[in-house]
């Protein structure tokens, strides 16, 4: 965790602000007085749209007290409060708000980067005493039956806390209400607000989880009712759980760390405790995302063996009617053969041709009835010792 820096009651030319203030310094418009401006002068515009700014508040002792309505009066008022501590929510910022946070609060240029970017693995770094954290929330969506992941980057400084988003999950709203609704925590300074953006991530992937083992539920029952679509849905939630594993599965560590330097930055105890306690719950949700793709793996062969299963029995059905099929051929060919003999017989035999020697024999006749019977009993004996009849 970050180390609170110590705030000594001084006079007004303390140094505690100079190493990221010196970067920014207040210059009064050219047109101004050198004397102390008018109550209802208006603070310098800020060079940049506030069209990313969700909401900025400076607390004291855990109170807001002031809720600024550009960067520029952030910076301004903070300046202003000694003890104060601001808390700047942003959401898909442009890159000129980017660069004057990082002025004012001496942001390290590869966080930085990493925050204009996104597109980043969860991961925890240290830059001085400036903490820069990259978390992936998830939500389940009911309606298309589907998980989606959006991602916040965390600054935690001495005396702020900035959160940038670039999609719609997590809403850090409620984060902020509850903390303000808690000032004995809040007043523990970024390092409660860091953890209760943590608790807030981690506890919105326990929907997720029943959802998903929701569709595993019905995944398998439509397995095991021949349900031609169930293979496509089993490896769309394959890949779903493959990046859920990737969003949770780096926090344990990340936590862990964090746990590690508890004596070494001074983390208060009853925070310690909480920290804690979101890390199980992370242990937790990692495991049953392990668990979920091991049971998808495990459908997936059981899926892959039933249509095996069920394409053999369709080739073993064809195969059968083929052979049946090949079985009547049969007969209907050897009948045909049969009947083909004297058929033969009785149509050279009708023909009207006068010089045929059969014509005026006495025995032309039964001898043509005998050949008949003669050739249609041969070809019968011969297809039957042939299991064609």
């Amino acid at each position: 965790m970050t180390e609170r820096r110590a705030r000594p009651e001084q006079p007004a030319n303390n140094k505690k602000h100079t190493w990221r203030r010196t970067t920014r310094p207040t210059t009064p418009p050219p047109t101004a007085p050198t004397t102390q401006p008018p109550p209802n002068t208006a603070p310098s515009p800020s060079p940049h749209p506030a069209a990313g700014i969700v909401e900025a508040a400076l607390y004291r002792d855990g109170v807001r007290v002031a809720t600024p309505a550009s960067l520029a009066d952030t910076f301004r008022e903070l300046r202003e409060q000694p003890d104060g501590m601001a808390w700047i929510g942003l959401a898909r910022p442009t890159e000129a708000e980017l660069l004057s946070l990082a002025a004012e609060f001496d942001l390290h240029e590869l966080a930085l980067e990493d925050a204009m970017e996104a597109h980043q693995r969860p991961k925890l770094e240290r830059y001085g005493d400036t903490l820069f954290v990259v978390l992936r929330a998830a939500r389940y969506l009911d309606a298309p039956e589907e998980v989606d992941f959006g991602e916040l980057h965390v600054f935690v400084g001495p005396d702020f806390v900035i959160t940038v988003r670039h999609s719609a999950a997590p809403d850090l709203s409620g984060v902020r209400r509850r903390m303000e609704e808690s000032p004995d925590l809040l007043k523990l300074g970024p390092e409660a607000v860091l953890y209760a953006i943590l608790d807030a991530v981690v506890d919105g992937y326990v929907p997720v989880v029943a959802g998903v083992q929701n569709d595993i539920d019905e995944i398998e029952t439509e397995v095991f009712r021949g349900d031609p679509e169930v293979s496509r849905r089993i490896y769309e939630l394959s890949r779903e759980m493959v990046e859920f594993q990737r969003a949770t599965r780096p926090l344990v560590s990340m936590l862990h760390s964090l746990m590690a330097g508890f004596a070494k930055y001074g983390t208060d105890e009853e925070l310690q405790r909480y920290l804690r306690d979101v890390a199980d719950h992370v242990t937790h949700t990692s495991e049953r995302v392990d668990g979920f793709r091991q049971a998808l793996a495990d459908i997936l062969t059981v899926n892959a063996t039933l249509v095996t299963q069920q394409q053999n029995a369709e080739m073993r059905a064809l195969a059968e009617a083929g052979f049946e099929q090949n079985e009547e051929i049969k007969k209907i060919s050897s009948w045909a053969a049969i009947l083909f003999a004297p058929t033969l017989v009785g149509t050279i035999y009708g023909m009207n041709f006068e010089a045929m020697p059969e014509l005026r024999w006495v025995f032309g006749y039964p001898f043509a009835v005998a050949l008949m019977g003669i050739v249609c009993v041969t070809l019968y004996l011969v297809f039957k010792r042939r299991d064609w009849l």
